[in-house]
């Protein structure tokens, strides 16, 4: 009896429990797909399931009445919608696909990124040592990438049909006067920086926001690593150059140097050349840097490096003496001030001397001294998801002064800018970052409107169209020639951008349009400002991983047709740095301890009054050898086919080649407070 009564009672509470349950059923779309595998629950219970492959679900909650029932997919705007439970809740649930935060969204029209690894391209220091040619110089490292152009005579950076000084750096956002090293004429220079300062390098061939001023063509912002988290000390040495460099870290800052001493002398007693040297290439460099962090949250970064460079030539009957002392420091604080409003401020000096002796003719001195003095100030916030606002004002003060008979001048001058920045999600996948930017000398307003238009449906494609303004002042010594009276010269862009990443490979295209307005040009022995030009052509970059995970193969190609009167031309004409095709493919391949690697580069024929140049060509390669985890032994051979290339002609139609045809480099790094070898300078 007592048996029987139990089992009544067993069947009571099921039957009671199964009636208190309610069954929640429906279906979880995109609009127009079901959504397999979204998360469907009863907020505040563990009541819940996925759906299935049809994006059905089904499940059964004990909850009465009403409910708060939330469904989240990855990708995805969570779902939430208050219930009213019966026996049985059918619900029809569509999902919209979450929007990107517009301060993540990263546009690469125009931009090749290296160290930030969400980004176009990505390259590290080591990468940048390792690259082909480069012999370690980040300058020579950018010239593999589509627009830049092969100017050998000197080394420098030349974008898209623009000149050199069309290219400004900037180092933690302030300026940077004179970005290279100094050599003899018709001899290439290197970058002044090490690749091992920086950890992010954005080079923009166009499309810069209104921050970045005085670039005609691109610019090339670096950014200093950040606090270190342990002690660094290491050692590097090869045929040219020898290094030294540290870091001591204390509980909320850094102390940082590196010294390094660079002669040709070893290296041009075994291997010939053909310039007649009476005091061979040496450059002594030193830099440090102090970083603190406030709390967590303000960042103090301080750099300062100095350049002392010698060399001496005999040629014709003189016996040229060139020595350059270059001096660069800035301090920048970036701080949250409450908000969502983030403050910088900056502050840096370059200042440049320059001596030659013979620099024209025998027994003629050369001295030229040229300083910059450059304050910066910004406000940024993020609004929202949707808006990101930036604003600044900055102001370059600038002094230079020559005295070469029969040419002296004293020039001083003063160029104020302010900008504004705005980035808009108009749409879930359509962004628009327009901007302008303002600038003042000696009471000349030049006003620039910036914009650009990106569409990025995905992980793989992104579509843009870029428009905007530039200007930069000219020359100190064709400024000075004019008595100041010359406007900005500009010019304005627009870029078309495409970019798609396969699984393994990655293609980018970008045709361009460059016009420039009121550059200098020569009339009857005075500088105006009535020279103008275009330059138009497209970029093509490939780079492949799908052949092996060891092979990294890569395309950069540039078709460029240019046309400028300027300076002392006297029609218009192509300049005489563009050449009108380049290219260069690249492999890397790593094979247990080795990495090797090969390029080529080729461009066609450069125009000259006086004729044109045959086409330029190098085969260049280079190994790697891991010694051990704290050794790092390489090599490079550039020119393997010791092509004698030439330059350009001189005015007795003379070519202009390289000191030497090949170059040979090898050297050890060594860390001794390290894993890594390649942290031995890593500031």
């Amino acid at each position: 009896m007592k048996q029987q009564f139990a089992h009544i009672i067993i069947l009571l509470l099921v039957a009671l429990s199964a009636k208190s349950q309610t069954t929640v059923s429906g279906v979880v779309t995109n609009g127009h797909e079901p959504l397999a595998g979204a998360n469907v629950f009863i907020v505040g219970t563990i009541d819940g399931c996925l759906t299935d492959s049809l994006g059905r679900f089904s499940f059964k909650t004990t909850i009465k009445d009403e409910a708060t029932l939330r469904v989240t997919y990855m990708g995805f705007n969570d779902y939430t919608q208050s219930i009213t439970l019966s026996s049985s809740t059918h619900l029809a649930i569509r999902l919209h696909e979450r929007a990107t935060a517009i301060d993540e969204v990263v546009v690469t029209a125009s931009t090749y990124s290296f160290g930030k690894s969400d980004n176009f391209k990505t390259m590290n220091a080591l990468d940048v040592v390792m690259s082909g040619n480069s012999c370690g110089d980040i300058v020579a490292s950018l010239q593999s990438l589509p627009g830049t152009q092969k100017v050998g005579e000197d080394g420098k950076l030349y974008v898209r049909g623009g000149e050199s000084e069309e290219c400004q750096t900037f180092v933690n956002g302030m300026h940077v006067l004179v970005p290279y090293s100094t050599n003899t004429e018709n001899t290439a220079v290197r970058g002044r920086f090490s690749p091992f300062l920086f950890k992010g390098i954005n080079f923009s061939l166009a499309g810069y926001s209104g921050e970045y001023g005085q670039a005609l063509s691109a610019v090339l912002p670096m950014e200093t690593t950040d606090l270190a988290t342990s002690d660094k000390f290491g050692v590097s040495a090869s045929l040219v150059d020898w290094n030294i460099g540290g870091t001591k870290v204390f509980t909320s800052s850094a102390l940082s140097f590196n010294a390094a001493l660079t002669s040709m002398g070893l290296y041009d007693r075994l291997f010939a050349q053909r310039q007649d040297l009476t005091r061979p290439y040496r450059k002594f460099s030193g830099e440090a840097q102090y970083k603190k962090e406030y709390n967590g949250r303000g960042v103090l970064k301080s750099y300062v490096g100095y350049d002392f460079t010698s060399v001496g030539l005999h040629q014709d009957e003189r016996h040229i003496s060139l020595k350059e002392h270059n001096v660069y420091a800035n301090l920048t604080y970036k701080t949250p001030i409450g908000r969502g409003y983030t403050l910088f401020a900056g502050f840096a000096n370059s200042t440049v001397f320059n001596h030659i002796d013979d620099a024209v003719n025998a027994g003629d001195h050369y001295r030229n001294f040229r300083n910059e003095v450059h304050l910066k100030a910004e406000l940024r916030k993020v609004y929202n998801s949707v808006l990101k606002l930036q604003a600044g004002v900055e102001d370059y003060n600038r002094n230079s002064t020559l005295r070469f008979a029969p040419y002296r001048y004293n020039l001083d001058y003063n160029i104020l800018a302010t900008h504004i920045d705005a980035q808009w999600r108009i749409m879930p996948k359509l962004f628009l970052h327009v901007a302008a930017r303002m600038e003042m000398m000696d009471h000349h307003y030049q006003l620039m409107p910036r914009t650009t238009l990106s569409y990025i449906p995905n992980k793989r494609w992104q579509f843009s169209l870029v428009a905007g303004q530039y200007s930069q002042t000219a020359e100190d010594d064709i400024l000075a020639q004019s008595n100041k009276s010359l406007c900005q010269s500009t010019a304005s862009h627009i870029i078309l951008s495409m970019q798609y990443n396969f699984a393994s490979s990655l293609l980018r295209i970008e045709p361009y349009y460059k016009r420039y307005s009121h550059l200098p040009l020569l009339h009857n022995g005075i500088y105006q400002s009535d020279g103008y030009g275009n330059s138009k052509g497209v970029d093509i970059y490939v780079e492949n991983h799908s052949i092996s995970s060891r092979l990294t193969t890569t395309l950069a190609y540039s078709f460029n047709d240019s046309e400028r009167l300027y300076m002392d031309n006297t029609e218009p004409c192509a300049p005489g740095f563009a050449s009108r095709h380049n290219l260069r493919l690249t492999a890397k391949y790593a094979i247990a301890k080795f990495i090797i690697g090969i390029a080529n580069s080729y461009a066609t024929g450069r125009h000259f009054a006086n004729g044109t140049t045959p086409y330029y060509n190098s085969l260049d390669a280079n190994i790697t050898y891991l010694l051990s985890p704290k050794v790092i032994l390489y090599s490079s051979l550039n020119n393997i086919l010791g092509r004698t290339n030439i330059f350009r002609y001189d005015a007795a139609g003379n070519g202009i080649t390289s000191s030497r045809d090949r170059f040979f480099y090898i050297g050890i790094f060594v860390s001794l407070k390290n894993n890594k070898a390649y942290d031995i300078s890593n500031f």
